[in-house]
């Protein structure tokens, strides 16, 4: 069994989603949840995978799993080194998240609106996402 996870210690119910070799590798689809919740779901080139919700709530439209792509470097706090996060940028207006967190990078200028996160995980040679979103950081 192979297993390659995102999970941040969710104990939520993960729902099977797709083959992962039917993903196209750093291009986003959309999924369906079971309760109706619709998310983008994305293979990077590095291997990882990850859910997030496909709602922009920049556009008010559900076209995140459409977004590009990247990476970003985080500067490290003290002696702690620089690390770098995937992102995910709208495709309407531009906004930058971090894949990870679903934090807000670059807010083309707006109000910082988060997205929500799901953990994802790929099963023997599954996509399993999360049925919840992760808890969102204290700001």
């Amino acid at each position: 069994m192979s297993t390659l996870s995102t999970d941040r210690g969710s104990a939520a119910e993960m729902v099977d989603i797709c083959a992962v070799d039917a993903l196209s590798i750093d291009r986003g689809a959309a999924a369906l949840l079971p309760d109706g919740t619709q998310i983008g779901v994305f293979l990077l080139e590095d291997g990882s995978v990850h859910a997030v919700q496909q709602h922009d709530p920049y556009s008010g439209t559900n076209i995140l799993s459409r977004g590009l792509v990247g990476t970003h470097e985080v500067p490290g706090e003290g002696d702690e080194p620089a690390t770098v996060v995937p992102t995910l940028a709208s495709p309407m207006y531009k906004q930058v998240w971090n894949m990870d967190t679903g934090e807000v990078i670059d807010a083309a200028g707006g109000e910082k609106l988060p997205i929500d996160v799901f953990d994802a995980e790929v099963r023997d040679g599954r996509l399993l996402v999360s049925a919840s979103p992760r808890p969102r950081a204290a700001a």
